[in-house]
């Protein structure tokens, strides 16, 4: 393994700990439903908090776009960008990605969970919204340094996309 394959490995082993224990930790506190609340409040509650998981997908794209009013880089095809505009501009497209999946998963875990269970969602968005600060702010400083923030987000989306396949098996 090269030394960049073990700073990303530890970084992302790191990210997934840190998730993992965020998550457990942070899912008792997070307001709930009443536990036979029906499928469209259980959606609704969702929804209120995907709004929160979008903050860092609006900041990254108000960076891009700021940083191009105010450089020679206003006109996209001219090639004109910064570094610093490069990785938000790759922040913002990974945050699309991801986002699309939680918004997925989260929406999942809303439709097959008891209204009492929803805490894991509110858990997940505040998760969600960290973990996506650690990626950019990793990517800023060394682009090997955003492995603790993609692999938190990532693998948030893995566990709820298995909370919501449990979920639903069990009846």
């Amino acid at each position: 393994m090269t030394r960049d394959q073990k700073i990303v490995a530890v970084g992302a082993a790191s990210g997934i700990l840190s998730m993992l224990a965020a998550l457990f930790l942070l899912t008792p506190l997070m307001p709930a439903l009443s536990p036979l609340t029906g499928a469209g409040e259980r959606l609704a509650f969702a929804a209120k908090w995907i709004a929160v998981a979008a903050a860092p997908l609006f900041f990254a794209v108000a960076a891009v776009g700021n940083a191009r009013f105010g450089s020679e880089a206003i006109d996209p095809t001219l090639g004109k960008e910064s570094r610093t505009m490069i990785i938000d501009g790759r922040v913002a497209d990974n945050s699309v990605q991801q986002f699309l999946l939680f918004v997925a998963a989260a929406l999942a875990v809303a439709a097959t969970a008891r209204g009492d269970e929803l805490g894991i969602v509110a858990a997940a968005a505040i998760v969600f919204v960290f973990a996506r600060a650690a990626f950019w702010i990793g990517y800023r400083r060394n682009p090997l340094f955003r492995a603790p923030g993609m692999a938190a987000t990532s693998y948030l989306n893995v566990v709820l996309f298995g909370v919501a396949i449990w979920m639903s098996w069990r009846g």
